[in-house]
């Protein structure tokens, strides 16, 4: 079949028919108005909640731009659908499609725990160098917390993706690979390990440390943010975290002087206060930042961290403003942005219309921001919390809102397209 977009080659899957190729302009800005998405439905409750949300951008970009905008949808696959219809768990096609388009989004999608296929997050994350996890965290009114003031948790979260020990560079225990391992270590480097353990690599390089925290330190400035604070255990791992505290340091210092300033400078040279126009650089031990951020949480704003210890944190805080099922999350690097629902596939709510779609459309939110489309990005933050605050919810919510009233998965998007 031949296609109106040029140097995309599909194997396997059918060619969009309609919209545009994202575009930017000479100061790197997003211009398009007719934009094809990719889209992943994903696995278990994935149908139901990418179908919630397209419904609900679909309704925001309507309603804003009138037919001056539009999302053409296109459906690419990875995942159990995938597998059934291509023998692939991720077709070539499916990664050729989103290098193309620069923009895709994505439901939850299956891995099998302690063995099997690998996570096809990562695989994603790694293939497509997909470098920095980013995850928005704020409480919407009306959500229930466990904690007394949810309110002032307001942070984003950026996250080392490709490297740490999700690295994936890992060897089962008594292999000949980790006995291999073992003996090199004993042999050459003076280390003990016991023969009978399995073997992971912690890498974290200075390219991979730099280019995220240059990353969330243009957002910081971008968006106004108070503070970047680095989180580490480098008490501890001192030339892995240890190395990538210093190296967020040096990229703040070196190539954001005008715009930053350190914790110990605030204090040492400011008497506590924050020059006009500053960003505060801080950082925190790992174990430490779980207690800040449920004691003290409105004094950070920019959490940049390794892969594991982003991981816990991420969720975490979601868990602080009412759960996984309000926390989107996008995957990106300086030309591809890959939004998705954080959490994970449920599979026995799958097919009943039922589960909370609010992850799926909070990440297209971040999606609609990405594409400049702020008026629609807008319009449906506030629709969905004032339908959250009228009490029309999904069950997860419901059982915790005393007089709530609860809807499907379906009813709720169309509850908040009410809204608009």
């Amino acid at each position: 079949m031949t296609s109106k977009f040029q140097g995309l080659k599909l194997q396997k899957i059918n060619y969009p028919t309609e919209g545009e190729v994202i575009k930017r302009d000479e100061k790197g800005k997003i211009n398009v108005n007719f934009p094809v998405i990719p889209y992943i439905e994903g696995d278990g409750i994935g149908p139901d909640i990418t179908k919630a949300m397209q419904l609900v951008v679909d309704t925001a970009i309507k309603k804003c731009y009138g037919d001056s905008k539009k999302i053409h949808w296109w459906e690419v696959y990875a995942g159990e659908k995938s597998y059934n219809l291509f023998g692939e768990w991720i077709p070539e096609d499916t990664m050729e499609a989103i290098r193309y388009f620069k923009i895709a989004i994505k439901g939850p999608l299956t891995t099998p725990v302690g063995g099997g296929i690998r996570s096809l997050n990562v695989t994603f994350r790694q293939k497509l160098d997909l470098y920095a996890c980013v995850r928005p965290v704020r409480h919407f009114s009306g959500v229930p917390s466990p904690l007394k003031e949810p309110n002032k948790v307001d942070m984003v979260v950026f996250r080392e993706n490709t490297e740490d020990v999700y690295a994936g560079i890992e060897w089962e225990a008594e292999s000949k690979e980790a006995l291999k391992v073992i003996d090199f270590l004993e042999k050459e480097m003076g280390k003990s390990v016991r023969p009978d353990s399995g073997i992971g690599i912690k890498p974290i390089s200075i390219t991979g440390t730099k280019r995220l925290m240059r990353m969330a330190l243009k957002y910081a400035i971008d968006n106004g943010k108070k503070s970047v604070t680095i989180v580490h255990k480098g008490n501890i791992m001192k030339f892995t975290e240890g190395a990538f505290r210093k190296w967020c340091y040096e990229t703040a210092l070196e190539e954001f002087r005008d715009f930053v300033i350190t914790e110990e400078e605030l204090f040492n040279e400011h008497r506590g206060e924050v020059p006009a126009g500053k960003i505060v650089i801080k950082d925190r031990i790992a174990d430490a930042m779980f207690q800040q951020i449920l004691l003290r949480p409105e004094e950070y704003h920019v959490l940049v961290t390794p892969n594991l210890n982003g991981d816990y944190l991420s969720d975490a805080l979601a868990a602080a403003v009412g759960g996984l099922g309000l926390a989107p999350g996008a995957n990106m690097n300086d030309e591809i942005a890959f939004f998705e629902a954080t959490h994970g596939t449920a599979p026995k709510y799958a097919g009943l219309d039922k589960v909370n779609p609010g992850s799926m459309i909070l990440s297209a939110v971040m999606m609609l921001q990405h594409l400049g489309w702020n008026e629609a990005a807008e319009l449906t933050v506030k629709a969905m919390e004032e339908t959250i605050k009228s009490g029309i919810v999904t069950y997860d919510l419901a059982r915790q809102m005393e007089g709530s009233k609860e809807v499907s998965c379906s009813g709720f998007a169309k509850a908040i397209c009410e809204k608009m």
